[in-house]
């Protein structure tokens, strides 16, 4: 086959924010690329018209991959998400017209981590709550604000980003406690407690669980009422975890101190619009892994995965290999560790 064609589908703004220019420099050294040139986010049918041609497409997280996309682009052997996140993607339908789909890897545990901290000493200090004031000709009337030092953090989901926060906030002088099934006991340690003792024995609940159909609505109105009054609840993980009528119920009622939310119920996991103008909440836009040195980690998995596809590789990030058919004419030998089979 001949030098690859790649579809990158961010949009201008989405290229600045999102992806980078020595990124699609070094795809370029791989593949020749096209743009999206719209100045809108492409989907169905729409993306797969605009790349015809392309053997490859790069998508943005606001970009889905779905079966009326993948069923309209014959030339299209691979589908990658430059994000970990694949929940927008039908993976089936990929599958079943024997199309690649990769992912990237986690590269921004330490910037969520870093978020989380940030967004921990904003609530203990009230500092949104008094630009709040300010922004309304206000003179900011902050309650009396704590110390980090000698509080307690409750990390619910202990994996990479929860690990950094955990170390963060013990360097802080903090007492951590964690709660996650999924880790034996004995790896947890110390820290380790039940999810009900780590909700009950926390100032700082911080909610970094994985999204699974059992964590759905993890935080309800009984896990809010578990939590000490004048506590905060702060989500970087997942919208759908949050119950949101139990968390305003919780705030209304004045029994959680604050909340900061980075994702929510939104599209593209962005927090909802009921929650915004409350003083006693921080909001951010999801972008919990939106720093330089993140943002290029999963720019450089894509490049990555198109390299090796050039190369006539399966790349990592694979999701579906041995389902993708379409990719066989890439691979350099038949016995290529992960290559896919002849469609039957």
């Amino acid at each position: 086959m001949s030098r690859l064609k790649v579809f990158l589908t961010y949009t201008d703004d989405e290229f600045a924010g999102y992806y980078s220019a020595s990124g699609l420099a070094a795809l370029q050294t791989h593949a020749d690329v096209v743009r999206n040139t719209t100045g809108r986010v492409l989907a169905g049918r729409e993306l797969a018209e605009a790349s015809a041609g392309c053997q490859a497409i790069i998508a943005h997280r606001s970009v889905a991959g779905s079966r009326e996309t993948f069923a309209h682009a014959p030339d299209l052997l691979a589908f990658l998400r430059a994000a970990v996140d694949i929940s927008t993607v039908d993976v089936a339908a990929a599958s079943e017209l024997g199309i690649l789909v990769t992912r990237a890897s986690a590269g921004f545990a330490t910037a969520v981590a870093e978020l989380a901290l940030a967004m921990i000493l904003d609530l203990a200090r009230g500092i949104s709550r008094a630009r709040h004031d300010y922004a309304h000709g206000r003179a900011p009337v902050v309650a009396k604000a704590r110390q980090l030092a000698g509080t307690r953090v409750g990390i619910v989901g202990y994996g990479r980003i929860g690990r950094q926060l955990a170390s963060h906030a013990a360097a802080l002088g903090m007492r951590v406690r964690a709660y996650d099934p999924a880790i034996p006991a004995d790896e947890l340690g110390a820290i380790g407690a039940p999810f009900e003792t780590v909700l009950g024995d926390s100032d700082y609940v911080v909610c970094l669980a994985a999204s699974t159909p059992e964590t759905e609505n993890l935080m309800d109105a009984a896990a809010f009422a578990r939590m000490p009054r004048d506590a905060c609840f702060l989500n970087l993980a997942r919208g759908e975890l949050v119950d949101e009528d139990a968390l305003l119920a919780a705030l209304d009622a004045g029994r959680l101190r604050g909340a900061a939310l980075d994702v929510g119920r939104a599209p593209d996991q962005k927090p909802s619009a009921r929650f915004e103008n409350r003083p006693d909440v921080v909001l951010m836009p999801h972008v919990g892994g939106m720093t330089a040195e993140a943002r290029e980690h999963q720019t450089m998995d894509t490049v990555r995965q198109i390299a090796a596809l050039a190369a006539g590789r399966m790349p990592d990030g694979a999701v579906n290999a041995t389902q993708a058919f379409r990719v066989r004419p890439l691979l350099a030998r038949e016995d290529t560790p992960g290559a896919a089979p002849q469609r039957p």
